[in-house]
C-alpha cells in the first residue's frame, strides 16, 4: 500500500462521517434520533469503505488513544489530524454551499440552555459540566473503539457505529455530542461560530487518554502505565531520529 493511500482514507472518511452526519442535523430540523442515527451509519459506511487502508480513525481523539497505544506512530497521527480536519472542513464547506452558512452553524455541538421541556427546571449545562461530560462521552466511545479494532469480526464496524450513536442519543442533549474535535472545527471555521470551543478539543482529548489508560488496565492487565509511556516516549525519539 503506498503511503498516501491511508491519508486519503482519514481524510475521505472522515469527509463521509462529517457530512452524513451533520447533513442530517440539517436535513432532520435537529431530530435528536436522526442525528444520533445519522453519525451512527455514517460511521460504519466510513469503516467499511476506509478501514483497510487507514485503520479508520477519523477522529483526532482516535487517533490519540491508538498512538498512546503504539498503534500507530507520531508521524501517522499528526498526518491523519491533518487529513481529518481536511475532511471535516471539506464537508462542512460543500454543506454550506449546498445550504447555507447559517445554516451549517447550527450543526456546531452547542451546550444546553435549558430550552425546550427542560426549561421548567432551570437546568443548564456550564462549560466546565460541557468539558467533563465530552470528556466521558469521548473515554466510552474511544474505549469501545480501542477494543473492537483487535476483534477479526467483520461485524465489529456495526459495533462502533452503534457506540457513536449510543453516546450522541446521551450527549445532543447536554453538549451537541462532538466526541470528535474535527466534527467541532468544521463548523466552527466555516461558519465562524466558536462558542466554548475549548471545551470540544480538551474534552476528547482528556477522554481519549483515560480511555487508553482503562483500556490497558482492564482488557491488557496492565497496571504500569509509566512503563507504557515511556514505551511511547522511547519510540517517538526513534521515529524522530530516522526522520532527522
Amino acid at each position: 500500500m503506498l503511503v498516501f493511500q491511508k491519508y486519503a482514507a482519514e481524510f475521505f472518511g472522515t469527509f463521509i462521517l462529517v457530512g452524513i452526519g451533520t447533513g442530517a442535523a440539517i436535513a432532520s430540523g435537529g431530530d435528536l434520533l436522526v442525528i444520533s442515527l445519522g453519525f451512527g451509519v455514517a460511521l460504519m459506511v466510513a469503516l467499511y469503505a476506509m478501514a483497510a487502508k487507514s485503520g479508520g480513525h477519523f477522529n483526532p481523539a482516535v487517533s490519540l488513544a491508538a498512538f498512546l497505544d503504539r498503534r500507530i506512530g507520531l508521524i501517522d497521527m499528526v498526518g491523519y489530524w491533518v487529513m481529518q480536519v481536511a475532511g471535516a472542513l471539506a464537508a462542512s464547506a460543500l454543506l454550506a454551499w449546498v445550504y447555507t452558512r447559517r445554516m451549517v452553524a447550527g450543526t456546531y455541538p452547542s451546550l444546553f440552555r435549558g430550552q425546550g421541556q427542560l426549561e421548567q427546571y432551570g437546568f443548564e449545562v456550564n462549560e466546565l459540566a460541557g468539558f467533563f461530560v465530552e470528556a466521558v462521552l469521548t473515554l466510552v466511545f474511544v474505549f469501545t473503539i480501542l477494543v473492537l479494532a483487535k476483534s477479526q469480526a467483520h461485524t465489529k464496524y456495526i459495533g462502533m457505529g452503534v457506540a457513536l450513536a449510543s453516546v450522541h442519543l446521551v450527549g445532543i442533549i447536554l453538549t451537541g455530542s462532538s466526541v470528535n474535535p474535527a466534527r467541532a472545527f468544521a463548523p466552527a471555521l466555516v461558519a465562524d461560530t466558536w462558542s466554548g470551543f475549548w471545551l470540544y478539543i480538551a474534552g476528547p482529548a482528556l477522554g481519549a487518554i483515560v480511555a487508553w489508560a482503562l483500556y490497558k488496565i482492564i482488557i491488557e492487565g496492565d497496571v504500569k502505565l509509566g512503563d507504557d509511556l515511556i514505551a511511547v516516549k522511547e519510540a517517538v525519539v526513534e521515529e524522530a531520529g530516522g526522520v532527522l
